[in-house]
């Protein structure tokens, strides 16, 4: 990893044709306000952004993105699902770049909520295939997430990087003051994650098969759009946790009691 202080950001992967960058967070979590993370990945000079979150953010993502690459050269825009903290200024950069939306097929149909009349620009990840392949030859593949939390959610694996890009999961929730960039002590970061996944997270049988998928992949590093990006052994640690994790559904009865 190689930390950009100037830029306010920090590449996490870089072989010259390829990079994989933190884009920061917002400094302090405002109340009320939900922290998220955003990433950009560069292939032969050529972007990808990902989760660029909401409107009241599009300007430091702005900044912050540009100091990479001028964003007339972002190509792709990854939406891992439809929250508003992840899509609602959807409108300002199909307005500042000529990229391709890609999300799931579902929530198509609400993106006029969000100001988009033409939706010319708007792929479905469905009707794309498993994965989508860059100037380098790089590949990245959509990792279905279904009910963690959305009912039609992806992550995105960058296979080049080893780093995947898991939108709401193995996301944190940090009081003032605890904010980090990276897991390097997963058992001290439980009390961070547990009440976000216990509750978000559909059930264990759901957890479990995104796990099984996780694996099979082998990343070297999880980038969740809220909290702290997940290195070394907290990688594989936190993939016991959330195969074993009792969530959602499983806690119904305690959810329901009157």
């Amino acid at each position: 990893m190689i930390e950009d202080k100037e830029a306010g950001g920090v590449v996490l992967f870089d072989d010259g044709d390829h990079r994989f960058i933190w884009l920061g967070g917002e400094a302090k979590t405002r109340k009320g306000v939900v922290q998220t993370m955003q990433y950009l990945i560069i292939d032969k000079g050529r972007g990808v952004l990902l989760d660029p979150g909401g409107v009241h953010l599009f300007p430091r993502v702005v900044a912050a993105a540009s100091r990479y690459i001028s964003i007339d050269r972002i190509d792709t825009i990854f939406f891992s699902h439809q929250d508003p903290d992840v899509s609602s200024g959807i409108a300002l950069w199909l307005g500042v770049t000529s990229a391709k939306i890609y999300i799931a097929e579902l929530w198509i149909r609400f993106i006029p909520h969000f100001g988009i009349v033409d939706q010319a620009r708007i792929v479905a990840i469905e009707g794309v295939g498993k994965s989508i392949r860059l100037a380098s030859g790089a590949e990245l593949t959509f990792v279905p997430s279904h009910y963690m939390h959305s009912p039609a959610a992806y992550s995105l694996f960058d296979r080049r990087a080893g780093i995947l890009f898991t939108g709401d999961i193995g996301g944190a929730v940090f009081p003032d003051g605890a904010e980090t960039l990276y897991v390097d002590d997963f058992k001290a970061h439980v009390k961070f994650i547990e009440g976000f996944h216990r509750r978000l997270m559909a059930s264990n049988s759901v957890t479990k098969r995104w796990v099984e998928n996780a694996r099979r992949l082998a990343p070297t590093m999880l980038a969740p759009q809220h909290g702290a990006l997940y290195r070394g052994d907290s990688v594989g640690a936190f993939l016991d946790w959330l195969s074993a994790l009792r969530c959602g559904v499983d806690d119904l009865d305690a959810l329901y009691r009157m």
